[in-house]
């Protein structure tokens, strides 16, 4: 594991950096949110709880969520409408600084794309730029599953995503950053990761990564260093 000084200084040369959404860009977990707009939360806030904290796969927690959820197409919609994902403080202006010095910033995350998307149009970042689980419906509406063919929807799925973008881009510092376990497993290939704990703590996280950071200010500042 690398040195907080050399995390620092990856992450002020990266060439990219790429963030978890639920509970880093965003306060909440965006699974959570569609789950108390269906009338299941608790059920499935505990099945969150346990896929953070690494008990089971990511890919079991997910279908497991997804089941006992059952979203239809146009409830998915009237959730972004009505509770649109509340961006975590500082992750505007710190997205722009990292585009102001030619950083390409990618957002990877086992969310939705459909809620991901939206983020990232308030963020200015260019939907390819955007790796996240597909819902599916069928003709009607009525959920029909997600698409398992997705990186995102396993466990070590955001790992591959950073192997297949330092691929595609010939990006050689690539930083992760975010609040769960399945973001701390992407370094490596990440060259460094970033816990964050803004939103949640989630201690595991915390004990096993050299930089820690609980507001985006603090890697605004390190930017400034520059």
């Amino acid at each position: 594991m690398s040195t907080l000084s050399q995390t620092k200084e990856l992450f002020r040369r990266a060439d990219a950096v790429c963030f978890d959404v639920d509970s880093t860009v965003i306060k909440e977990e965006g699974i959570d949110e569609l789950a108390k707009f269906c009338g299941v939360g608790d059920a499935v806030t505990e099945m969150t709880r346990k896929a953070m904290g690494g008990s089971v796969s990511f890919k079991t927690a997910l279908t497991e969520r997804l089941s006992i959820i059952k979203c239809s197409r146009e409830q998915v919609n009237k959730l972004i409408t009505d509770h649109p994902p509340q961006l975590t403080p500082g992750i505007r202006e710190l997205v722009d600084r990292l585009h102001q010095r030619n950083i390409k910033v990618f957002l990877i995350s086992g969310g939705f794309r459909c809620i991901v998307e939206h983020v990232a149009t308030q963020l200015n970042i260019p939907l390819d730029h955007v790796y996240a689980n597909r819902l599916k419906f069928y003709f009607n509406g009525e959920y029909a599953g997600f698409d398992e063919s997705q990186p995102t929807a396993e466990s070590g799925g955001k790992g591959k995503v950073i192997s297949m973008l330092k691929e595609q881009y010939s990006f050689k510092t690539v930083v992760m950053i975010g609040d769960g376990a399945t973001d701390l497993e992407a370094c490596p290939p990440a060259s460094a990761f970033i816990g964050f704990g803004g939103n949640v703590t989630r201690q595991q996280v915390k004990e096993r990564c050299s930089w820690y950071v609980t507001s985006f200010g603090e890697l605004m500042k390190e930017l400034e260093k520059i």
